[in-house]
């Protein structure tokens, strides 16, 4: 194949941890599908409409990965579920429109993607998936044959561009969904290989992973790309690759006696504590915090918390969190702390999910 610009450039692989080597929220664990929709390893959401159908898990069942890769994101069915009309059990990836906005769909010039990954499965048969805009009006069912059981099977889909429907463009916003099914309900497929105006997941008569118990659904090497061709798989470093998921989720993690930053007390009782983001974030994230359970700062190296249930979380934005501690005595309202860890591990997670 001739190298073209596109293929050429730093973000030819539009997914994000398409490898499967970052698992920031569970680091490895096993965690099982909820109602609604919660991400996984990161940048990979689970979605279904009722709890405790299939587990998600970073190298389940410890397999050999492909050649080439270390790690894969393991689906195992958690009982033989028959899936109604109207539900559907998924694994998503939602694309920034940052990332999608040069492809131009919508319009007569909509370009032609190429899906590629590597799968592995119990079950043999034929499976399905989706790529759908953001307001699940807009849908490209594609299907894929798995033939040999547990062994690893390259897959690839091309998809010519879609010239119709709204399609999200250089923002913030969700650019692309990328679907793959476990499992989906009549309502929820379509006719595989056409563009069609409706909210589709999988293509009609795709196995369902979640109708057998016990089944397995391994994924990895997974690249979206402009182009009707599907290049070898885009390795960034692990540094890039970490930082690129960041800006979606990160952890803060404080351990005993760690530097944490410097404060300001605006009374003789509280400090408040500036915490940058690793990277700059999508958007303003949410934020979920154990610094309550048993954390206690210490400033200047002698003036410590007095009550470890004191830890807030007062205001954040895309760059950075302010953290609040009322629970000190003798502060000089007015002055500059250095804050350093003193107890237990602190640790808050920043979401700015698609």
């Amino acid at each position: 194949m001739t190298p073209t610009a596109d293929s050429l450039q730093g973000f030819r692989n539009r997914i994000i941890n398409g490898d499967m080597r970052i698992d920031q929220r569970n680091a490895g664990a096993s965690v099982g599908n909820p109602v609604g929709a919660a991400y996984t390893l990161d940048r990979w959401l689970a979605a279904g409409f009722a709890s405790s159908k299939y587990t998600i898990q970073q190298n389940a069942g410890s397999v050999t990965p492909p050649a080439g890769f270390s790690n894969y994101l393991g689906v195992t069915s958690s009982s033989a579920y028959s899936v109604p009309a109207g539900e559907y059990y998924v694994i998503n990836q939602y694309i920034e429109g940052f990332n999608t906005a040069d492809l131009a769909w919508g319009t007569a010039n909509a370009a032609t993607v190429t899906l590629s990954f590597l799968v592995r499965s119990s079950l043999t048969g034929t499976f399905g998936g989706a790529l759908r805009n953001s307001a699940d009006n807009r849908s490209y069912p594609f299907s894929y044959t798995v033939s040999s059981a547990n062994t690893w099977t390259p897959i690839t889909i091309t998809v010519v561009g879609d010239t119709s429907g709204t399609w999200v463009g250089a923002t913030n916003g969700v650019g692309l969904r990328i679907v793959f099914s476990l499992g989906s309900g009549s309502t929820y497929n379509g006719t595989a290989g056409a563009w069609a105006g409706a909210n589709y997941n999988s293509a009609t008569g795709a196995t369902s992973v979640v109708g057998t118990n016990g089944a397995t659904f391994y994924i990895t090497g997974v690249q979206l790309e402009k182009g009707s061709v599907a290049t070898p798989f885009e390795r960034r470093d692990y540094g890039r690759e970490l930082i690129m998921c960041q800006r979606y989720f990160q952890t803060i993690t404080a351990a005993a006696d760690d530097p944490v930053g410097l404060a300001n007390a605006p009374n003789t009782t509280t400090l408040t504590i500036p915490v940058r983001f690793v990277v700059t974030m999508r958007a303003t994230p949410t934020l979920s915090s154990t610094l309550t359970a048993g954390t206690r700062f210490r400033a200047n190296g002698n003036v410590d918390v007095n009550s470890s249930n004191n830890m807030t979380i007062d205001a954040a934005g895309p760059y950075a969190v302010e953290l609040s501690n009322n629970g000190f005595s003798g502060l000089t309202a007015g002055y500059a702390y250095k804050v350093r860890q003193f107890g237990a591990t602190g640790v808050f997670g920043a979401t700015a999910e698609l």
